[in-house]
């Protein structure tokens, strides 16, 4: 049986062939890879079985059935790759197997997290002050920060919501764009709020609240914007919006789960203006940072708000002076997701992680280039990484997409944007080239042209 160093070595060394084959193969798993997935489909076993067999087995039936993500030419979903030292930084914390809730429990972890953190807020131009923790993604950022929010609306009230729950509290009041994200209306619900409760405010054309149309906002209310539509990569007027809620003393709550990346560039400063006077933010670092599943951020200017409604006590947990991971996330116990953040912050620094941001807009904006000038429809101004593209009617655009998706050299969603069926293009991974961009393409273009001569 193999020691546990050897077992590592191998894993390491399956896991590096898996990387190198991902430019050769299709994007999405073939048929016969996904039929082979039925050797998971077993009784628990009765008796133990080899360790070096387990992962063998694992990487032989799992890694051709996987969708290539990690690789250059995947634009779904808004999905990053992994950095190296990201995900290098990933194998050795799992070695580490630390609980990182506690200073006691992990010093090592909670050091590099609060770094991370640090780093964070000056990469994203916001306050020094903030306070964050590290969650598991967007949905739970949107949660984390609208809690805080939650609490500090209702403490003005002199209402103790985490002592005596929603029951006869003050109303709260929810503002949202019609394009408001999934994620923070499952937050909402999960926090007693109601994603049907919420005001909604129309949009424009590319999915921006329109701020002449917000209702009066008080000091009960909760403003949620977005920085960068899941479609169309649009921001909201930030700004304007800002200040209208400040003056009303209400709570400003961004969601920039890949959007918000944008202050880290600056030549596209200017759609992120305003965005550091709110008061709340939540991040995704998974997407556009490019480390591995799951990781999220939750930043919150008011750190007592924050911990109070995050925060427990019991006699068992120690704790001391220092800043305590635990008491910034719903959770307890959880991995060490702040040593990826910070390792891929470390390798790319300030000038690199602004390159990455930009080369991938600068990709998105050929990507519309090369397939208006073929004739097809960009429906969205590309101001950021998500291109939008209609391939003609609706079933021509839905055929196309099936089309692209099993031809396998790249691999994108659909949507519909507007009542209209559209492919969605999203670059956000540091390992696509201008040769992936080129590749891709040519796909799309004959993929087109195949289906359309088909009808």
């Amino acid at each position: 049986m193999m020691t546990i160093i050897d077992l590592l070595a191998d894993a390491a060394a399956r896991g590096a062939r898996y990387l190198e084959t991902l430019p050769k193969r299709s994007v999405a798993p073939a048929p016969p890879a996904i039929d082979a997935l039925r050797v998971f489909y077993q009784p628990l076993p009765e008796r133990p079985t080899d360790p070096a067999a387990v992962l063998q087995q694992l990487d032989n039936a799992g890694s051709p059935a996987t969708v290539a993500t990690a690789g250059g030419r995947y634009f779904g979903f808004v999905i990053g790759g992994s950095l190296p030292a990201a995900l290098a930084a990933n194998v050795l914390a799992a070695a580490w197997d630390q609980n990182a809730g506690l200073v006691i429990a992990s010093p090592a972890t909670a050091a590099i997290e609060a770094t991370a953190l640090r780093w964070l807020l000056e990469a994203l131009s916001l306050p020094a002050s903030c306070a964050a923790g590290f969650v598991t993604g967007a949905t739970m950022a949107n949660f984390t920060c609208l809690a805080a929010a939650r609490h500090s609306l209702l403490n003005r009230a002199e209402w103790d919501v985490e002592a005596h729950g929603l029951f006869g509290a003050p109303a709260i009041t929810v503002v949202v764009g019609d394009e408001v994200h999934v994620s923070a209306l499952k937050a909402l619900s999960l926090l007693g709020l109601g994603r049907d409760r919420v005001i909604r405010v129309p949009t424009d054309a590319q999915g921006r609240m329109r701020a002449e149309l917000v209702p009066p906002l008080d000091e009960r209310t909760i403003l949620c914007l977005q920085a960068g539509n899941v479609n169309t990569g649009a921001f909201d007027p930030i700004a304007e919006l800002v200040d209208r809620a400040r003056a009303a003393r209400a709570w400003v709550h961004i969601d920039g789960a890949f959007g918000l990346w944008a202050a880290a560039a600056p030549a596209r400063a200017a759609l992120i203006a305003g965005v550091e006077r709110a008061d709340s933010w939540a991040l995704d670092a998974h997407k556009w940072l490019n480390v591995p599943y799951d990781s999220g951020v939750a930043i919150c200017r008011d750190e007592e708000a924050l911990r109070s409604a995050m925060a427990v006590r019991a006699a068992y947990l120690v704790q001391g002076v220092e800043r305590e991971p635990s008491a910034y996330t719903p959770e307890l116990s959880r991995r060490a997701r702040g040593v990826e953040v910070w390792a891929a912050l470390a390798s790319l620094g300030r000038s690199g992680l602004a390159e990455l941001i930009e080369r991938n807009c600068r990709m998105a904006t050929r990507f519309a280039a090369g397939l208006r000038d073929a004739g097809y429809e960009i429906l969205n101004d590309v101001v950021l990484n998500q291109v939008l593209v209609s391939f003609g009617d609706d079933e021509a655009t839905r055929r196309v997409v099936a089309g692209v998706q099993e031809d396998g050299t790249c691999w994108c969603g659909g949507t519909v944007w507007h009542g209209r069926a559209a492919m969605r293009i999203s670059v956000s991974s540091w390992a696509t080239t201008d040769d992936d961009v080129e590749l891709s393409i040519a796909a799309m273009l004959r993929v087109a042209s195949e289906t359309n001569a088909a009808r």
